[in-house]
C-alpha cells in the first residue's frame, strides 16, 4: 500500500493535474448537471456528497472548518473551569443557542464554511437519558452541522438506538472502523460510510472517520453488542490512498474520537502519511495550537460546547496557500442566544424541566472533574458510597464528563440539582460489592495507572485515574510500567496481598460476576438493592451542605496534584 511520500502533511500537496485535466477535456461535451453528478460508493469506500463542480477558472478565498466535540448533551450555558496563573478560574460558556449564533456569524461572513461534530452527542444529561437521546436530535439538526462522527458514548443506548439516533440527523455520518458483527466475531459491512468529500474554491477535502476501538473495554460491554471495532491503522493507509488517488482530494482530514494521546500516536504512524490534520475528540483536551507530529497535525477542541475549533485555509488559484487554527471560546455574552434554537430547547425540555432543576443538596466548594488524579465531583460520589455501603474500599471510575458547577446562591452555597446528578452519572448504575485480594488490587492499580500514563501513547485510553476511598496509594505517574505503585495502605495498615478486602463500585452492564470495576477474579459479588443516584440523593439529604474536597487518597509523587492532562512529550498545555 503506498504511503504517499510525495504528500507531506503540512503542505496540502494536490493531485490536481488528473482531476483538472479530465474536467477540462470533458467539460465542453457535458451539461452542468452531468458535471455535478456524483455516484455514491458502497459503505466500504464511503461516499462523496455536498460537493460542487464549480467554475473551471481558479478561485480565491478562504475555506473555514469548524469543529465541536464531546458536548455531552450540555444544551445550556454552564460554569467552565480555566487554569490561569496557576489557579482555577470559572466563567460561563457554551449553550447550543449561543453556539448556533456563532455558527451563523461565521457562515454569514464566509459561505465556504463546513461544520463538524466528532462525537459524544447523545450521552451526558437528564434530558438525554429520559428521552434515550431523542430530544437531542432536533437540536443538532437545528444547528446546521455538515458532518458527524460517532463517539464512544453514542452506544450508551445500545446498537439499534445508536443507528436510529444518528440516522435521524440530517447531515452525513462517517466511521471507517465500526462494523456489523456478522457472527462468530467476523466483520460484516461498515455501519456508516468510511469517508466523505466536500469541495469549495476548487479545493477538494476528504474526511475519514475513526472512533475508539476500545469502547467494549472502556464501557459496559453490552453497549457495543453487535458491533466489531478495528484499530484505525488496519485500514487507514488504504483509505488515504482512496482519497488521494481515486477521489483526488487536495486535503485529507481524519475525524477521530480516540483521545489526544491516541491521536498523537496515530499521527506518528507511517499509515498516517498523506493525512494533513486529525480533528480529535474524547479526552476533552483544549489544543490551542496544532500539535505537530511526524505525518499530521493534531487538534482537539475541549468539551461541553465551551469551545469551537476553527481551521481557516487560504486559497489562491485553487490551491491552499496558508492555514490558521484557533480555539474559539463560546462566550454567551458575546454570542447572544439564537431565538429559534432557544425556543426549540425550551419546548423539548418542558416535560422534564421541573425534575432537572429540582435542588437535592448544596456544596460549599466548586464541583469539577478536570484534574487527572482527584476531583471534587468524584470525592462527593466516594463519600456518598462510603456513607451508604460501608465496605472497606469504595471505587469510582475515572470519568471525564460533567461540566463544573461553581455559581453560588444568595447564601453562598452551590445548588446541586437532580439534573447535575445526571451530568455526573448519566448511567444510574447499580451498586455492587465484592471481595478482592490485596494482590489483585495491586495488579489492578498498576494496570489502571498504565492506562492513564503509559509511555507508549497508543496504550493510553479511557479517563483519568480511577478514584478510591478507604485505600491510600502513593505512585509515580511517569514511572516504569508495573512498578508505579510505591505504597498502598487500607484503613491505615499496609496492603496485605493475601487478605480479601470488601470493595464497592458500580456494576458494568455485561461484565461477568467475577469482575468489578475492571478488577478480574473478585469473589462473593453481590448487587445491592439500590443504584448510584438514590445513594447520592440520600447522602445529600442527610449531610448537605457538603464540602467534598479530595482526601489525598491518591498521592502522585512525580507530578503536581493539579495535573490537568495525561499528555506529555509534546508542546501542549491545558488551560
Amino acid at each position: 500500500m503506498p504511503h504517499h511520500a510525495d504528500h507531506p502533511p503540512s503542505g496540502f500537496n494536490r493531485r490536481k493535474f488528473l482531476r483538472n485535466s479530465l474536467l477540462t477535456g470533458l467539460g465542453a461535451g457535458l451539461s452542468p448537471l452531468a458535471l455535478q453528478a456524483e455516484q455514491p460508493a458502497s459503505l466500504e469506500t464511503g461516499f462523496s456528497g455536498n460537493t460542487k463542480k464549480e467554475d473551471l477558472a481558479p478561485l480565491n478565498g478562504t475555506i473555514t472548518l469548524l469543529q465541536t466535540t464531546d458536548v455531552h448533551c450540555q444544551i445550556h450555558p454552564h460554569d467552565e473551569l480555566f487554569w490561569e496563573n496557576g489557579q482555577a478560574v470559572f466563567r460561563k460558556t457554551a449553550g447550543y443557542a449561543h453556539l448556533a449564533t456563532l455558527f451563523d456569524q461565521v457562515r454569514k461572513k464566509n459561505p465556504n464554511t463546513f461544520i463538524i461534530d466528532t462525537g459524544d452527542m447523545f450521552q451526558g444529561s437528564e434530558l438525554s437519558v429520559k428521552t434515550t437521546g431523542k430530544a437531542i436530535s432536533p437540536i443538532l439538526n437545528a444547528m446546521g452541522y455538515d458532518l458527524y462522527l460517532p463517539g464512544n458514548w453514542e452506544v450508551v443506548y445500545y446498537k439499534k438506538a445508536m443507528q436510529t439516533l444518528l440516522g435521524g440527523l440530517d447531515a452525513p455520518k462517517v466511521c471507517a472502523n465500526m462494523y456489523h458483527d456478522a457472527g462468530d466475531g467476523k466483520k460484516g459491512e461498515l455501519i456508516f460510510p468510511a469517508y466523505f468529500t466536500w469541495s469549495r474554491l476548487g479545493v477538494k477535502i476528504g474526511f475519514l472517520g475513526y472512533t475508539d476501538p476500545l469502547v467494549p473495554i472502556r464501557q459496559s460491554p453490552n453497549y457495543s453488542k453487535g458491533i466489531i471495532y478495528t484499530k484505525p491503522e488496519e485500514n487507514l493507509a488504504y483509505y488515504v490512498d482512496v482519497m488521494r488517488d481515486q477521489e483526488q482530494c487536495d486535503v485529507v482530514i481524519i475525524l477521530a474520537h480516540l483521545g489526544l494521546s491516541q491521536q498523537i500516536a496515530l499521527a506518528n504512524m507511517p499509515e498516517c502519511e498523506g493525512v494533513d490534520y486529525i480533528f480529535g475528540g474524547d479526552t476533552h483536551e483544549r489544543v490551542r495550537e496544532p500539535i505537530e507530529c511526524k505525518y499530521a497535525k493534531v487538534v482537539e477542541p475541549g468539551a461541553f460546547g465551551s469551545f469551537v475549533g476553527r481551521l481557516d485555509l487560504e486559497v489562491k488559484d485553487g490551491k491552499v496557500t496558508a492555514q490558521r487554527y484557533e480555539l474559539m471560546e463560546v462566550d454567551p455574552r458575546k454570542y447572544k442566544a439564537k431565538k429559534e434554537v432557544s425556543a426549540l430547547i425550551a419546548q423539548l425540555e418542558a416535560p422534564f424541566v421541573a425534575d432537572i432543576d429540582r435542588v437535592v443538596g448544596y456544596s460549599k466548594v466548586p464541583l469539577y472533574r478536570y484534574f487527572v488524579v482527584e476531583n471534587t465531583i468524584d470525592t462527593l460520589i466516594l463519600d456518598a458510597l462510603e456513607w451508604k455501603v460501608g465496605t472497606e474500599i469504595v471505587l469510582s471510575n475515572g470519568f471525564r464528563f460533567c461540566p463544573p458547577r461553581s455559581t453560588p446562591n444568595a447564601e453562598g452555597l452551590i445548588p446541586i440539582t437532580e439534573g447535575f446528578i445526571y451530568d455526573m452519572l448519566p448511567v444510574d448504575a447499580t451498586v455492587r460489592t465484592a471481595k478482592v485480594t490485596g494482590a489483585e488490587l495491586l495488579k489492578w492499580l498498576e494496570k489502571e495507572l498504565n492506562n492513564v500514563f503509559s509511555k507508549d501513547a497508543s496504550r493510553r485510553f479511557g479517563g483519568w485515574v480511577v478514584k478510591f476511598r478507604g485505600m491510600e496509594v502513593a505512585f509515580n505517574a511517569f514511572g516504569e510500567q508495573g512498578k508505579r505503585v510505591q505504597k498502598v495502605t487500607v484503613g491505615g495498615s499496609p496492603l496485605d496481598p493475601a487478605r480479601a478486602y470488601t470493595v464497592s463500585a458500580c456494576e458494568r452492564d455485561g461484565d461477568p460476576d467475577t469482575m468489578l470495576c475492571r478488577i478480574p477474579s473478585v469473589t462473593e459479588g453481590k448487587n445491592m438493592p439500590y443504584s448510584l443516584h438514590p445513594v447520592l440523593k440520600e447522602y445529600l439529604a442527610a449531610n448537605s451542605p457538603v464540602s467534598p474536597l479530595p482526601h489525598g487518597s491518591a498521592k502522585v509523587l512525580d507530578a503536581p496534584a493539579t495535573l490537568l492532562t495525561q499528555v506529555s512529550g509534546v508542546k501542549y498545555e491545558f488551560r
